[in-house]
């Protein structure tokens, strides 16, 4: 069964919820202000997880290394819910949770792209291991 169009429609999913989030690191929107002043790392620690989100959508406009886009997702997203759990609490500024949501969808959808790729992945590790 051919799932390319169901990769390409998670690829996308996920790259337009990493990409809108940019927009309110890099205008340094209140709620994302908050989020990186409580866990005591703004500025840099928004406009860095910026940068390392906007590196995450152009890997995955480059086919040979969307696997490499994924596993920084990944760890980008158990990072970000990590902190809502432990630090920032499920709502933000009355979002109702919803940054916490799109934390989860990303990591899932993170999640079926590596799993997708995991034939590549598994030829790196050899290759790796073999040096």
């Amino acid at each position: 069964m051919n799932l390319l169009w169901i990769r390409q429609l998670v690829k996308l999913a996920v790259g337009v919820i990493f990409l809108q989030t940019l927009f309110f690191k890099f205008s340094a929107a209140d709620e994302s202000v908050y989020i990186f002043s409580k866990l005591g790392v703004e500025p840099w620690g928004r406009i860095g997880s910026g940068i390392i989100e906007l590196l995450i959508v152009l890997m995955f406009c480059i086919p040979r290394i969307v696997w490499l886009g994924a596993m920084f997702g990944f760890f980008t997203m158990m990072g970000a819910i990590f902190a809502h759990i432990f630090f920032i609490g499920i709502e933000v500024s009355q979002d109702h949770g919803l940054l916490f949501s799109l934390a989860i969808i990303n990591l899932i959808g993170c999640s079926l792209l590596l799993y997708t790729d995991r034939e590549r992945l598994l030829k790196i590790l050899d290759q790796l291991k073999k040096k």
